[in-house]
């Protein structure tokens, strides 16, 4: 069995990012739990809800609850603590809900005794500069990024969710307090579909990023585990 704390390497989470259950289990029955954390989406949740969580839980995998959440703070305390509720493994709120929703997010955790990780989405792998423009924001991409990763670690949160390329600054600016999620992670030969900040396997551990999320390069794949092998003897 392959231990990837031994090599050092980013861990590996696997987005199922399918519209029916059948796709999904046929590529969550040939991955280790022991090895692979999986990534629950609004697309497959929105069709398969809690009970597909559970079902996952029960095979022994570990959950992100990638759902994003960004509304006024109750709205968002709420919503996080039923997410914990779930025994997820982490979850994710948008940073640009501002400090109080952030906090209230934290705030929802406290009651529990192993808590998910809570993680702020910064910036997504699929804007450009010239996106934050059209939307009111002025300042470069990266110092958007480094402003929003700020927020939430001044907030107390565990991490966050931010493009390959700007990682290497939020480890200089906050070091292993900050656990670093970043997707986007594409080999030579992917398409690029509709990301735009995208790094390889290898450049992440290069950047010292904790956890990367690919979905994909695996999920379209002929062969998703040996893609995904090929995808760690990279790394080491």
């Amino acid at each position: 069995m392959l231990d990837l704390n031994f090599f050092k390497i980013p861990k590996i989470i696997i987005a199922l990012d399918f519209n029916n259950k059948k796709s999904a289990m046929e590529l969550v029955n040939l991955l280790d739990p022991n090895i692979y954390y999986l990534k629950i989406g609004k697309e497959i949740f929105t069709i398969l809800g809690c009970q597909f969580i559970k079902e996952l839980h029960k095979i022994g995998f570990k959950i992100f609850l990638d759902l994003k959440f960004h509304d006024i703070p109750n709205t968002v305390f709420n919503a996080t603590k039923a997410a914990a509720d779930l025994g997820v493994w982490m979850l994710s709120v948008h940073a640009s809900g501002g400090k109080k929703m952030l906090i209230a997010a934290k705030k929802a955790l406290q009651s529990f005794q192993t808590a998910p990780l809570l993680i702020a989405v910064t910036a997504l792998t699929s804007l450009k500069e010239k996106d934050l423009k059209e939307i009111g924001i002025q300042i470069s991409l990266t110092d958007y990024i480094v402003k929003l990763s700020k927020l939430s670690n001044d907030c107390g949160l565990d991490g966050i969710v931010c493009p390959g390329q700007e990682s290497k600054k939020i480890k200089f600016l906050f070091g292993n307090t900050c656990k670093i999620i970043t997707p986007g992670i594409r080999i030579s030969q992917d398409l690029l579909y509709d990301q735009n900040n995208v790094i390889t396997p290898k450049e992440a551990k290069k950047f010292q990023i904790d956890y990367i999320v690919i979905g994909r390069s695996i999920t379209m794949s002929k062969n998703p585990i040996k893609k995904l092998d090929a995808i760690i003897e990279s790394m080491q």
